[in-house]
C-alpha cells in the first residue's frame, strides 16, 4: 500500500458520524494513509460496511454510539483505553442539518438540532481530553459549517449550533495549548451526502429529498481529500467549498454589512 500522507501513519484516529458521507469518505481517506480507525455511528451494519472496505480491516474498530447518550460516551471512551491503550485524533463528524424557516420550526426541534450539532459534540470531546492529551497532545476536529460562519435562510438553528461549536473550539484551542493539543475547526461548503435528505424540517421530521446545490456538490471523497491535506499541515481554520460558499466565509470576516446584503439575495433552500 502506498501511503501518501505520513503524518497519520499508525495513528490512532476516532471519526464520529463514520457509517456515511463525509465520515466515510474521511475513513477511507484516512485508512488509506496507515491510520487506525475508530468508526462511530448509530448504525452497527453501516459500521460493519464501511470496516470491511478499507485497507487493515481487522485493525479497525467499530463503536456504535449515539453521540447524545452521555454514559455511552463514558463506556466508548473506557473500551477504546482498554483495546487500544491512547488516542491521536478526535474527528466531530456526527451531525444534523435543518431545511426550516424560523417561524416554522418548533423549539423542540431547535433544542434537538443543539444536542446534536453542539453539547454532544462537547461532551464527548471533553471525555477524550484525559486519552489525547496523555502523551503530551493530540488533535481535536471539528466539521462545523460554512452556514455556520454567514447563517442563511432555512438553517438558523443549524448555523447557530455550528457557530457556538467554532467559537468552543476558539476557547478549546486557547486554553489547552501549552499543553500540546491541537484544535482544528472545518467548514465544508455543499458536499454531496444525504445531508439534506436527513434535515429536519419545522416540525422535526426528517426532510427527505435531495437539495440541487448538494446534488451538484463536490463529493465527498473531494472533499475528504482535501480536507486530511489541510489537517496534516497543521491548518486550523479550514474553508471547503465551491467559490460561493468560500466567497462568504471570507465576506464574513472582511465586511459583514455586505456579507448581509449577498445573504438576503441568495436563492437557498
Amino acid at each position: 500500500m502506498t501511503i501518501k500522507n505520513t503524518a497519520v501513519n499508525n495513528r490512532v484516529i476516532w471519526i464520529t458520524g463514520a457509517s456515511g458521507g463525509i465520515g466515510e469518505a474521511l475513513a477511507r481517506e484516512l485508512a488509506a494513509d496507515g491510520a487506525r480507525l475508530i468508526l462511530s455511528a448509530r448504525r452497527q451494519s453501516e459500521l460493519e460496511r464501511v470496516r470491511t472496505s478499507l485497507p487493515n480491516a481487522a485493525s479497525h474498530l467499530i463503536l456504535a454510539l449515539d453521540i447524545t447518550d452521555h454514559d455511552a460516551i463514558t463506556a466508548a471512551i473506557a473500551e477504546i483505553k482498554q483495546q487500544i491503550g491512547g488516542l491521536d485524533w478526535l474527528i466531530n463528524n456526527a451531525g444534523i442539518s435543518q431545511r426550516a424557516l424560523i417561524t416554522d420550526t418548533t423549539l423542540d426541534t431547535e433544542r434537538k438540532l443543539f444536542e446534536v450539532d453542539y453539547f454532544s459534540q462537547i461532551n464527548l470531546t471533553r471525555q477524550a481530553l484525559p486519552l489525547l492529551l496523555a502523551d503530551g497532545g493530540g488533535k481535536v476536529v471539528f466539521v462545523s459549517s460554512v452556514a455556520g460562519l454567514v447563517g442563511t435562510q432555512y438553517r438558523a438553528s443549524y448555523s447557530a449550533a455550528k457557530a457556538a461549536l467554532h467559537l468552543w473550539a476558539n476557547s478549546l484551542r486557547a486554553e489547552l495549548f501549552e499543553q500540546g493539543l491541537s484544535v482544528a475547526t472545518i467548514f465544508p461548503g455543499f458536499v454531496n451526502t444525504e445531508v439534506s435528505r436527513n434535515a429536519l424540517t419545522g416540525d422535526g421530521s426528517v426532510l427527505g429529498e435531495m437539495d440541487d446545490a448538494q446534488a451538484k456538490a463536490m463529493s465527498a471523497e473531494q472533499f475528504a481529500e482535501k480536507a486530511v491535506k489541510a489537517l496534516v499541515k497543521d491548518k486550523n481554520y479550514i474553508v471547503i467549498g465551491g467559490l460561493k460558499e468560500r466567497l462568504g466565509a471570507l465576506v464574513s470576516r472582511l465586511s459583514p454589512e455586505l456579507l448581509y446584503k449577498m445573504i438576503r439575495k441568495s436563492n437557498v433552500r
